[in-house]
Formats: C-alpha cells, sequence, structure tokens
C-alpha cells in the first residue's frame, strides 16, 4: 500500500503532469512543419488543413496543461517556439509556394516581414502575459499568430471555397493581406481571447448542440466555414476594440475610487 502511494506520488509529480500537454503541441508542430511538406508537393487543400489541426491543438494544449495543473514555464516557452513555426514560417512558405513566388524577392521580402511580426507579437506576449490585471485576460493584444495564420492563408482557402464573392486573381491580394496581418499581429489593438468564457449552466446543452454543429458543418464545408469564421472575426475585432475601451474606463474609475478612499482614511 505504501509503495502504491510512493507511485501516485510520481505520477501526480507536476513535472509529470507537463509531459502531456507538451507531447500534444510537439505533436502539433510536427504537423505544422507537415503542411510545408504538402505546400512544397502542390497539394494546398492538405497544407490549409494541417495548418488548421496545428490550430486545434495549439487551443488544446494550454486548456490540458490547465486542467491537470500541468503547466510550467518550459511548456509556454515551447508553446511560443511552436507558434513561430505553426503560424508563421509554416503559412509565409504555404503562400510563397502558391502565390508570391510569382513577386521574386518582394514576395519573399513579404513571407520575411510576416514572421518577423509573428515572432516579435510572441516575445511581447511571453514579456506582458502575466503583468495584466485580471479583466485583461479576456482580451489579446493584437491578433494572437493562430488567427493570423488563417488570416494570410484567406486568400488560398476563399480559392478553395464556393463562394465568389470577389476575384483573387490580383497579384496585390495576397501582399495586401500579408502586410494587413503583420500589423494586426504586432498592434496593440484589443481582440477577444475567448479563455474565460462563463456559460450559464442552462445553456450548456445549448453550447453543446453549437458545437457538435459547428464541427460537424466543418467537415462537410471545410472551406465555406473556414472563410465565414474568419470573416466573423473579422467584424470582431473593432467590437473588441470598443468592448475593451469601455471595460477600461469602467476599472479605471473603480481603481481611482479606491485611491480616493484610502486617502480618506
Amino acid at each position: 500500500m505504501e509503495q502504491q502511494n510512493k507511485n501516485f506520488k510520481i505520477v501526480a509529480n507536476k513535472k509529470t503532469r507537463s509531459i502531456l500537454p507538451n507531447m500534444f503541441t510537439l505533436v502539433g508542430v510536427c504537423i505544422g512543419l507537415t503542411s510545408i511538406k504538402f505546400a512544397f508537393d502542390g497539394s494546398f487543400g492538405f497544407a490549409v488543413l494541417a495548418i488548421l489541426v496545428a490550430g486545434i491543438i495549439d487551443g488544446l494544449d494550454g486548456r490540458i496543461a490547465r486542467l491537470i495543473k500541468g503547466t510550467s514555464e518550459v511548456g509556454k516557452e515551447l508553446d511560443s517556439l511552436t507558434d513561430v513555426i505553426s503560424f508563421g514560417v509554416a503559412p509565409a512558405f504555404i503562400m510563397y509556394f502558391w502565390s508570391l513566388n510569382n513577386l521574386g524577392r518582394v514576395g519573399w521580402l513579404v513571407c520575411l516581414i510576416y514572421v518577423i511580426c509573428v515572432a516579435l507579437r510572441l516575445a511581447r506576449f511571453n514579456v506582458t502575459s502575466n503583468t495584466n490585471a485580471k479583466w485583461k485576460d479576456n482580451f489579446f493584444e493584437g491578433v494572437p499568430s493562430p488567427a493570423g495564420g488563417i488570416l494570410v492563408l484567406f486568400p488560398l482557402i476563399y480559392s478553395f471555397s464556393e463562394f465568389q464573392f470577389f476575384s483573387i486573381e490580383n497579384k496585390y491580394l495576397v501582399p495586401g493581406f500579408f502586410i494587413l496581418t503583420s500589423i494586426l499581429l504586432i498592434s496593440k489593438i484589443p481582440t477577444y481571447s475567448f479563455k474565460k468564457i462563463v456559460v450559464p449552466r442552462r445553456l450548456t446543452i445549448f453550447l453543446l448542440f453549437t458545437l457538435i454543429l459547428f464541427f460537424g458543418l466543418l467537415l462537410i464545408y471545410t472551406y465555406n466555414v473556414i472563410v465565414i469564421s474568419t470573416l466573423i472575426y473579422l467584424l470582431l475585432i473593432p467590437i473588441s476594440f470598443f468592448h475593451f475601451r469601455k471595460l477600461s474606463k469602467k476599472f479605471s474609475h473603480v481603481s481611482q475610487d479606491g485611491e480616493d478612499q484610502e486617502d480618506v482614511l
């Protein structure tokens, strides 16, 4: 019995618990790197799907780490490093093979600018993530790197969809998306993080049904759903900006009132 308890303690050790989320992270980066191989072979549809899967894994590894209390500094740094590869380097190579190589050196320069912005965005996140007020955890500063990866791939994803709202033949469209996404990545525009969404118990069934419906549609109409989801995300950016400003004013007044009370006391 004593030996069993000792073994349980080993399994329950924090370092051991951090192995599972770190394995998820490493699987994600392997899939992200595989997307480059798909693009090199001309299988751009599979390349997009690989980035999408890497994004889903990136959203799960942190939640798994927090759920099993396996968070660690190594995991945090590893996650940022793999994000640079999966959502910076890989999308840049995919779009270079698909379109930007036609622009020669300019196309390669656009790729470099984007990857640098992804790296700067993640470096800033690592420095500031533990210094913000609790209510700011609901927001990112700038667009997160997984969303940036999908945004730069948008022209390619759109070409696979059934939508024909506009033509993607314009040679300036892809570089334009790269520059716009690069600016959004390093900007200080607040965007929703969706980290701490509290769902009332009475709406749990509705949420579960919505998620099943979403992933069902994603499996059937993959590229159409990604296009619509990307457009919705872009529309949410100005909403999150004004929401952040409203909350910032609210909490600044609360802190000022608290300071005034301390002065009176």
